[in-house]
């Protein structure tokens, strides 16, 4: 065997499917049993999953998130306004006390949920330690 060559461990071996993974992640579920909570917190991600032990504490979420829900609340409420501009012209200040709402309620929705989903995709995909390699 050339060094170049790697023995494939046991747990490899086990298919780790991604869109399961998402969803148990999107409800803030461990990616790996879907029974225990992922989350300590608001956004705190637990070391390990209190049901099955799988760990948790590998995950690198960082910003991604945080940019993932600013994509999506800006891409979903700019229309939304240019359309109840250009249809209605409500009083500036009522739009502006709704839409901030809508973006407030709409950001505080989605930052766990996507942030469990990114946690999720990393488990599914073996990132950052989440295979079998030993912590880097």
């Amino acid at each position: 065997m050339t060094p170049a060559q790697t023995v494939a461990p046991a747990d490899a071996e086990e298919d780790r499917l991604v869109k399961p993974a998402l969803w148990r992640g999107w409800r803030r579920r461990c990616p790996n049993c879907g029974a225990g909570p992922m989350m300590r917190g608001y956004l705190k991600v637990r070391d390990a999953c209190p049901v099955c032990s799988e760990a948790l504490h590998h995950q690198r979420a960082d910003d991604g998130p945080a940019y993932m829900t600013i994509l999506i609340v800006g891409h979903l409420l700019a229309p939304l306004l240019l359309i109840v501009y250009t249809k209605w012209r409500p009083d500036p200040v009522t739009m502006a006390v709704c839409f901030t709402l809508g973006t407030v309620a709409l950001s505080l929705y989605l930052l766990p949920r996507l942030k469990g989903a990114l946690v999720a995709l990393q488990w599914a995909k073996r990132m950052h330690g989440f295979g079998s390699s030993p912590d880097v």
